[in-house]
């Protein structure tokens, strides 16, 4: 099997671009990405078919086979029980991630309608998340077959200590962060 084009770019491109802008010595000082999280939420009264469904689409999404999260207790304002299924997650690694991450840059992100680029913030430690409203955006999914739309969260865990650094490296990467506007022309267009 071949290795994917991200893995490829970050062994060849990125990581000596980082180890010369950053200083490192060693190529293991370069951060990396060490994980992708999807995780999609559903409502506790929701019926089995619709369960399935998640799960199939979030499969064909991810390439692998998620796992069901269950209520840990019982919550009687939101119709909640203990042991109910609240929502399905999924964890990349490897190869697997690498042809994640370069779908979700390349084709489902620039599919979103008035894309004006992400956010460019992130948790502090180095991980950046994305919440993704519809589904829909990913071309795995045929829109002409979804009876519901589906939203999930799409965290990126990196190796980098802070944010700094991390953001470097997915900009590397190509995820297409929003431009910076400095604040004399955010004051001009106000």
């Amino acid at each position: 099997m071949n290795e994917p084009i991200l893995k490829t770019h970050y062994r060849e491109t990125i990581a000596p671009a980082m180890m010369k802008s950053r200083g490192y010595e060693n190529r293991h000082q370069v951060p990396a990405i060490e994980k992708i999280v999807i995780n999609s939420g559903l409502a506790a009264t929701i019926d089995k078919s619709a369960l399935s469904d998640t799960v199939d689409d979030i499969a064909n999404i991810a390439g692998q086979r998620p796992v069901l999260t269950k209520a840990r207790k019982s919550i009687s304002n939101f119709k909640l029980r203990q042991g109910m299924p609240i929502g399905v997650k999924v964890t990349l690694r490897g190869a697997q991630m690498y042809e994640f991450l370069h779908r979700l840059i390349a084709i489902s992100l620039p599919a979103v309608r008035d894309f004006r680029g992400l956010p460019s913030r992130l948790d502090g430690n180095g991980n950046y998340t994305i919440g993704i409203s519809d589904h829909t955006i990913f071309p795995e999914i045929s829109v002409d077959s979804v009876k519901r739309v589906v939203g999930m969260d799409i965290t990126i865990v990196t190796t980098a200590r802070d944010d700094e650094i991390a953001r470097e490296l997915l900009k590397h990467f190509g995820m297409p962060f929003r431009r910076q506007e400095n604040p004399a022309e955010q004051a001009a267009s106000a």
